[in-house]
């Protein structure tokens, strides 16, 4: 079995800092792995634990394979760096990010990509359809926000966490996913769901081929058994089944994740 070496914690950063930190750098190489990265266009954010709603994003101008739990960047609430960098902070990042960190107490951990497929359903008026297991799952946990431009207005924010509300899965319309996490294996398997939900549907829809209707009952009852089922605790809790597995699988084959 594979021996895990601990990254030493910097002095100045508490023990509940570091861990959400050696998280979200977790979660950057994860994404990576999956494909989603976008260069260095994307962020994933994690709220620091404490009153100051701090959080830690990507220091903009590292790809997600190179973030380390010491390099990320932890900022307020207005955008000002609370430790120094020698990286800013993609201004979108911050918009994006503190809209759900301000509004959501629950949302630990904001997950945000740009992959082909969630672009493309997300371009779509009628959004992610009803049509496979995959969409049902995950319906009850989704919403949607109009695009507005690139995010780079504080103005933005109060409509995004309106938006958002009380679901897991944004889908922000012309632009990309957002998922959001009480852990970074909840927003992370929150991701990987929609984007799968997101690439049935292109496949059906580029085959041409008549689509097998579900009915309505069908589709309420799964949708509803999938927003507990995934949540914390739930049957199929991200944190007791996958996440453990992803972080053994990234011990594997690079642990310089949690330096």
């Amino acid at each position: 079995m594979l021996e895990r070496v601990e990254a030493a914690r910097p002095a100045h950063i508490a023990a509940e800092e570091w861990e959400v930190r050696v998280q979200l750098a977790a979660c950057y190489r994860l994404v990576d792995l999956q494909g989603w990265s976008d260069m260095t266009s994307t962020h994933i954010s994690a709220r620091v634990p404490g009153p100051e709603h701090h959080f830690l994003i990507n220091p903009h101008g590292m790809l997600f394979d190179e973030i380390t739990a010491s390099s990320l960047v932890k900022v307020d609430l207005h955008g000002k760096m609370v430790d120094p960098s020698a990286y800013p902070v993609n201004p979108a990042g911050f918009v994006i990010h503190s809209a759900i960190h301000m509004a959501r107490e629950d949302a630990m951990y904001a997950l945000h990509t740009h992959t082909s497929a969630g672009v493309g359903v997300a371009s779509q008026e009628d959004g992610l359809l009803p049509i496979t297991q995959q969409a049902l799952a995950i319906l009850g946990d989704v919403a949607y926000h109009g695009f507005e431009g690139p995010a780079l207005r504080t103005d933005e924010r109060a409509r995004i966490a309106a938006d958002l509300g009380d679901r897991r899965i944004l889908f922000l319309r012309n632009h990309g996913l957002l998922t959001v996490g009480r852990t970074a294996g909840e927003a992370f398997m929150a991701m990987y769901r929609a984007e799968r939900a997101c690439r049935f549907q292109l496949a059906i829809q580029q085959s041409g081929a008549r689509i097998s209707a579900i009915p309505e009952d069908i589709q309420e009852s799964t949708a509803t058994r999938g927003r507990k089922a995934f949540w914390g605790g739930g049957a199929l809790d991200p944190n007791r089944l996958e996440w453990p597995a992803l972080l053994r699988r990234l011990d594997r084959i690079d642990p310089s994740f949690r330096g």
